[in-house]
């Protein structure tokens, strides 16, 4: 069968895709994987074998000027029309789309074509992309059980599949906690400045300092947090880049994060208790982090709460109870059978 997978933006995005990708030409379909120069480089080193790769011209539309909106919204038409003149010539059996404006193009062209259209949705909040494109898709995958905002007039079928994950956050899987007193501080690639202002404060005045902070970082802030926990005299390792953060996490006892999807789920996969700190100003975040705790494995704090005063407090409470921290972590696991729940439902 030939298959298409719109993908783009971010590797939020395009890691699940990919992961898909893999699983579909290792059944022996016919992939190819559709994206925009923001992410050409990361589809092309790890796309799966085989597959041929398109690129379109697309690019976000929120958070711009109008001028710059405009802008984009044609270069999502342009790139529209020429997916749909493509499916003249080339048309997959099936388009599978990722979310994001990079997957617009594709599920119009499908539309046009009544290709079936399978579009997957990372938050626990529909994204404004997919909630455009939903009138034209006939399933809609997503992430965690319950997606808010979703619109109500929609036929598409909704199907729960989860998030996928890199295959070393499988490996990991439901791993007991290490018990050392690992703490693992992470505010995604560019790292985040309400963690490095507060987890550190938090830190000194805990009564118990005998914990081990992993602390990722923006690289202009690790010399000044280096500085601060060896003062304090609390061990940590400061770093700008986490090459192996499947590891990372199944090393911690807990964690401090964003509450970007990817990051939530593979909480969940693997299974460790968390603090999550959404984006202010991101709905997504805020809608991923509550459908975290409601599992019962952490706390989703809103950043204007998330205080120096309420972190000591709450971090003293979780290491002087090692098995509340090991019950925390039971609950937080959800097994993880995206990718082949995903293939599965796109082939059927």
């Amino acid at each position: 069968m030939r298959i298409l997978i719109a993908t783009g933006g971010t590797g939020g995005h395009v890691y699940p895709a990919l992961a898909v990708a893999t699983e579909l030409a290792e059944r022996g379909h016919k992939i190819t994987i559709s994206c925009d120069g923001r992410v050409k480089k990361m589809v092309r080193d790890g796309k799966a074998a085989h597959a041929k790769m398109i690129h379109i011209w697309a690019s976000g539309v929120g958070a711009k000027s109008r001028v710059q909106q405009i802008y984009a919204l044609f270069k999502i038409g342009v790139s529209a029309i020429a997916l749909t003149l493509r499916f003249a010539l080339f048309r997959p059996a099936r388009v599978v789309a990722f979310g994001g404006y990079a997957s617009v193009p594709a599920v119009f062209a499908a539309h046009v074509w009544h290709i079936p259209t399978f579009l997957h949705e990372q938050n626990a909040a529909i994204g404004r992309a997919n909630k455009f494109t939903m009138r034209w898709v006939k399933t809609l995958m997503t992430s965690f059980p319950t997606v808010d905002g979703m619109p109500k007039k929609s036929s598409a079928r909704v199907v729960y599949t989860g998030l996928p994950v890199r295959r070393d956050f499988i490996e990991y899987a439901g791993s007991k906690l290490p018990n050392k007193s690992h703490l693992l501080v992470t505010g995604g690639s560019l790292g985040a400045q309400i963690l490095d202002e507060v987890v550190p404060v938090a830190i000194a005045d805990m009564k118990n300092k005998k914990i081990f902070v992993t602390h990722q970082t923006r690289p202009e802030n690790v010399e000044k947090l280096q500085r601060f926990y060896a003062e304090h005299k609390i061990h940590a390792n400061v770093l700008s880049f986490v090459h192996d953060m499947a590891g990372a996490i199944a090393d911690s006892d807990l964690v401090i994060s964003r509450g970007g999807a990817s990051t939530v789920i593979e909480l969940e996969t693997i299974g460790r208790p968390a603090i999550i700190v959404p984006l202010g100003i991101n709905p997504d975040q805020a809608a991923n982090a509550a459908s975290y705790a409601r599992l019962g494995g952490g706390f989703a704090i809103e950043q204007s709460k998330f205080t120096p005063k309420w972190l000591t407090a709450t971090l003293d409470e979780l290491f002087d109870n090692p098995s509340r921290l090991a019950k925390m972590a039971k609950k937080s696991c959800v097994e993880n059978h995206a990718v082949k729940l995903i293939s599965d439902t796109v082939t059927k």
